[in-house]
């Protein structure tokens, strides 16, 4: 039998907490190891539990939730982040996109979409999904007032945006692709350089305007 997925509660809200602990607990692949309350709180309780996932709250009590899977990301590569929010704005989506988690779920959504996230999060920490980016994407391209001019991209560049465009952070694709982090550092900004874009949401969004990417190869939504 394979070994369960551990997790991590952080959610300033006791009663979201609980619900949320009772409903991963209920699942015989996932267990829950640990839980807090307060951004302040989570090193310790990972430190002490080596999680394989942690759920978060994008607002707590004493911290930006973001802010703090930025850190969490820094820090453990290898660790899944699932955040968890009430605010379903495009801005918040875009921004956790950014951050790195592994993926972004409304505080709505069914319980499947959640247990769901904690899974693809366990086995792919690195790749971003999360419901409804395709459409966020299409409404930030459809409010951009200008195209940059096409540019033609060398097959690295391609091989860069492709696995941005999947959701692979910056140290990923440098193991991707068998290259020093400082070498996927400089191929992304050059790709971004090209696009006229200033983050992986407006690469993704101008490169499928441009016809680069296909709505196929995108980050999953």
């Amino acid at each position: 039998m394979s070994r369960s997925i551990s997790v991590v509660v952080i959610d300033g809200h006791t009663l979201t907490r609980y619900g949320l602990v009772r409903l991963v607990s209920a699942d015989p692949e996932i267990s829950i190891v640990g839980e807090c309350s307060l951004a302040s709180e989570a090193s310790a309780v990972i430190a002490s539990s080596r999680p394989d996932v942690v759920v978060l709250d994008v607002v707590l009590p004493d911290a930006d939730g973001l802010r703090l899977a930025r850190e969490l990301r820094d820090r453990h590569a290898g660790l899944g982040i699932v955040v968890l929010t009430s605010q379903a704005e495009d801005d918040v989506l875009f921004r956790a996109l950014e951050t790195g988690v592994s993926a972004f779920v409304g505080k709505t959504a069914p319980n499947t979409e959640v247990l769901g996230a904690i899974r693809h999060a366990a086995v792919a920490a690195s790749s971003f999904t999360a419901t409804g980016l395709a459409t966020a994407l299409a409404r930030r391209g459809s409010a951009a007032a200008q195209v940059p001019p096409v540019m033609a991209l060398s097959p690295r560049e391609r091989e860069v945006l492709a696995l941005l465009a999947r959701g692979q952070s910056v140290p990923a694709i440098a193991g991707t692709m068998f290259v020093s982090l400082s070498t996927a550092k400089t191929y992304v900004s050059r790709l971004y350089d090209k696009l006229g874009a200033t983050n992986r949401a407006n690469a993704i969004m101008t490169a499928l305007r441009l016809g680069l990417i296909t709505p196929e190869l995108q980050v999953s939504a």
